[in-house]
């Protein structure tokens, strides 16, 4: 089987497509043929080897997996003995080692169905960008009719969380680009700030809840845009650049160590991939309420560009890997 490989630590030049061995599911697992994958912000983590808290857990000098990708849409074609929840066949969508290949082993927990008014490149784009909007905003404790502020409220992370803070009710803000501003307002926000033209740390609005994806505004300038008893959800943080020991963990570990000296919360944290929270999405996107947007897809064999124009920062909504689109030129979302 085909799959996306890296040996050494460095830019996307080290990632190839290479013949690896197709795996069997272990007893709790299940083996996905995969039709979709998602590139996030920790494939080229991996990749890079950087911030260097990474490679702690992913080989100091070289990774230890040599695998990469996480999110993915496929169909069961295995399942070990002890899985109860699926059979071959079902069509499924989250959070598979090795994603980006023609295969992919999954724990039954990490899985679901995949939302039938959905194809496989949305499904693909759901698991970790949807969840850590989802789990964000569900530590926000956001109610109807809140002040909601979402920071990227136009790249992967953003979309949904201005989707989501719609579903539970919230008076959404999306702050995007010039040229994101039309897509943020289509999918529900109630305002939409261009950071080009204005910037919303300075207009004086108070907020109960700033989502910030992006991580360009310092702790003080959040506070003068929350109210006084606001919370700041953190995920944001930089690009490739932002290397050194913890890279983009410097600002979330400056806004824990404040949070206890100012009435504001600053919260950051890692999402996780559950199989409750997949099923809520799942019926966020039947009923509607909820839209998966794909800015970009890609084929396996353009993995490289794929993560590289991921790095850059301004992707629109989700980077995606067609597995049926091999030989294809990157596609732009319509």
């Amino acid at each position: 089987m085909k799959a996306v490989v890296y040996h050494q630590y460095g830019s996307p030049e080290v990632l190839r497509v290479e013949q690896v061995e197709k795996l069997l599911p272990h007893d709790n697992q299940v083996l996905i043929k995969v039709r979709a994958a998602a590139a996030n912000p920790l494939d080229w983590h991996y990749m890079r080897g950087s911030p260097y808290l990474v490679r702690l857990g992913a080989g100091l000098r070289n990774p230890k997996n040599t695998r990469l990708g996480v999110d993915m849409a496929g169909v069961v074609e295995l399942v070990g003995k002890n899985v109860t929840k699926f059979k071959p066949g079902d069509e499924v969508f989250g959070a598979a080692g090795g994603a980006f290949g023609e295969y992919a082993r999954a724990s039954e927990n990490r899985i679901a169905l995949k939302p039938a008014n959905a194809s496989f490149e949305e499904a693909a784009a759901v698991p970790v960008a949807a969840l850590t909007a989802l789990q964000g905003l569900r530590k926000a404790k956001v109610q109807p009719n809140q002040k909601v502020l979402v920071n990227g409220a136009s790249g992967g992370v953003g979309t949904f969380a201005v989707q989501i803070a719609k579903a539970f009710g919230a008076d959404v803000t999306g702050v995007c680009s010039t040229s994101n501003v039309g897509l943020v307002r289509s999918i529900g926000a109630d305002r939409v700030i261009d950071y080009t033209k204005e910037d919303f740390t300075q207009t004086g609005q108070r907020y109960d809840v700033i989502y910030d994806t992006v991580g360009n505004h310092s702790l003080r300038e959040l506070r003068r845009a929350l109210h006084p008893q606001g919370e700041a959800i953190m995920i944001g943080g930089g690009g490739p650049k932002s290397g050194g020991l913890l890279g983009p963990m410097t600002v979330p570990i400056k806004a824990f160590l404040y949070s206890p000296f100012v009435s504001q919360k600053f919260v950051f944290f890692l999402a996780e991939v559950r199989q409750d929270d997949l099923n809520l999405m799942r019926e966020l996107i039947d009923s509607g309420k909820v839209k998966p947007v794909v800015g970009r897809t890609y084929p396996l064999s353009q993995i490289a560009d794929a993560i590289r124009y991921l790095e850059q920062g301004h992707a629109r909504g989700k980077v995606v890997i067609s597995l049926a689109a091999d030989g294809a030129r990157p596609e732009l979302a319509r």
